[in-house]
């Protein structure tokens, strides 16, 4: 089926599909406006409460306010629901809502779906729906027990500990980055089992849900000879490449300055998070504003390269670097085809991988130009770490976020709107409908390099 199937009047299944995500940042701007969201006396221009609503359903985490100071408790509430929104997706959410009022699923919804989720083949998304909104709502759900019986150490009354450890957990699994400690999770610097804890749940999240589902189907032994598919291979394993190499980059370059003098546990720990976090979480428990120039341009690096697809995150994708990574080696060792694992990887994928590299790298050049002329306080480093986040929705800042001008807020929701929704979707978006030419040219051969 051709991806760009017409479901109206030449409208694209992209088109559609970018239209929800526009509608529900609009309901979103909405539900923060609404009265009893802000805490008495506090004011936010409508230009903030947009730049929100597109990091909450972009499950970003920049903001241009402390959230704990903004909000009540209702408001809380309602950004807790954004994120969820955000993290599952318009269609996945949908689809769920859909097969509980018992409504049919249409061959128009599964197409939305499987572009939605990243998807190659249209069999199977309304399954795939349903184990990613268990799997997810149970990953929070233990999240949030275990964060929340431990917090219990560091408030006074149980509510305080099960509205931190509620938001946490699902701040941290759907890698949004939002916090209502004022300071994310620096309080925590030398707790480790609250690292570790959310660790695992920005990990679940950004790791991909096909992974978490096969995964799951291996330790249940659903499936006699089940085996992995190529896809949670190149997935695991970049994602694990990326967090070694991210926590040693980190910790090397960190050793002679800000984590001098640490104590060996806490300087790794403190790496090992920001890492970790850097595919797309945002959470902190270090402040990064210490960091030097060469990791803070080494983690703008891990930021755009972001997470995995079919993920709650955003940049370029793991599975994107990866197969550009192999195309090259194989391309150096005089290879044709580019091969792992047994395996052979279509020619269209290793284009894809460097439409969308070539695109986004294009795309923060001219954010990093525009945030230049409108942004003359903040530094090459501050504006590059900026954009890198929030087209990786990762929600990281060096603290330029809230002095950003009314064009910077906009070029920032702009790249968090594209890291949400991927680039394939946009351009697909951009371009429209697809014609086949009905003739072709004879090909040349021209001089590279």
């Amino acid at each position: 089926m051709k991806e760009n199937k017409k479901l109206g009047q030449g409208i694209t299944s992209f088109q559609v599909l970018v239209s929800y995500y526009f509608i529900a940042i609009a309901v979103s701007f909405g539900l923060l406006r609404l009265p009893g969201v802000h805490q008495p006396g506090i004011e936010v221009s409508l230009v903030d409460t947009l730049f929100t609503a597109v990091s909450a359903v972009s499950v970003t985490g920049l903001t241009v306010f402390d959230v704990s100071a903004t909000y009540t408790g209702f408001g809380l509430f309602i950004l807790l629901l954004i994120l969820q929104l955000g993290a599952i997706g318009i269609m996945s959410l949908g689809t769920f809502v859909w097969i509980l009022v018992g409504k049919k699923i249409g061959m128009r919804e599964r197409q939305l779906i499987m572009i939605d989720n990243n998807q190659i083949n249209i069999a199977g998304v309304v399954h795939l729906i349903q184990e990613i909104v268990k799997i997810l709502f149970v990953i929070e759900a233990f999240g949030a027990l275990i964060l929340s019986i431990h917090f219990k150490r560091y408030f006074e009354t149980w509510e305080e500990s099960i509205i931190h450890g509620i938001f946490t957990s699902i701040s941290a699994t759907t890698n949004g980055g939002f916090d209502i400690t004022g300071m994310s999770l620096q309080p925590f610097h030398l707790d480790y089992f609250v690292q570790f804890v959310t660790m695992v749940l920005i990990v679940l999240g950004a790791i991909g849900f096909p992974v978490l589902i096969e995964v799951k189907t291996f330790l249940l032994r659903k499936m006699p000879g089940f085996r992995f598919s190529l896809f949670t291979k190149i997935t695991t394993t970049t994602y694990g490449l990326l967090f070694i190499v991210g926590t040693l980059g980190i910790l090397i370059v960190e050793a002679f300055h800000s984590f001098k003098g640490m104590r060996w546990h806490e300087a790794l720990f403190s790496a090992m998070y920001h890492s970790v976090s850097t595919r797309s979480a945002g959470l902190t428990t270090y402040d990064v504003t210490t960091f030097s120039e060469a990791s803070n341009i080494f983690m703008s690096v891990l930021m755009f390269i972001g997470a995995s697809p079919s993920s709650v995150g955003g940049g370029i994708r793991t599975t994107t670097f990866a197969i550009a990574i192999l195309f090259l080696i194989s391309f150096a060792n005089g290879r044709e085809e580019v091969q792992i694992f047994g395996r052979g990887i279509h020619l269209t994928d290793v284009f894809r991988s460097f439409v969308i590299i070539c695109v986004a790298l294009f795309m923060v050049l001219i954010a990093t130009m525009i945030l230049h002329i409108t942004e003359p306080h903040a530094t090459t480093t501050q504006i590059i770490f900026e954009i890198t986040s929030a087209f990786g929705t990762c929600g990281m800042s060096l603290g330029i976020t809230n002095d950003l001008s009314i064009v910077g807020k906009i070029v920032v929701m702009i790249l968090m709107f594209i890291g949400r929704v991927g680039l394939i979707s946009f351009l697909y978006t951009l371009g429209g409908k697809s014609k086949k030419l009905p003739y072709r040219y004879p090909k040349e051969r021209v001089i590279i390099g």
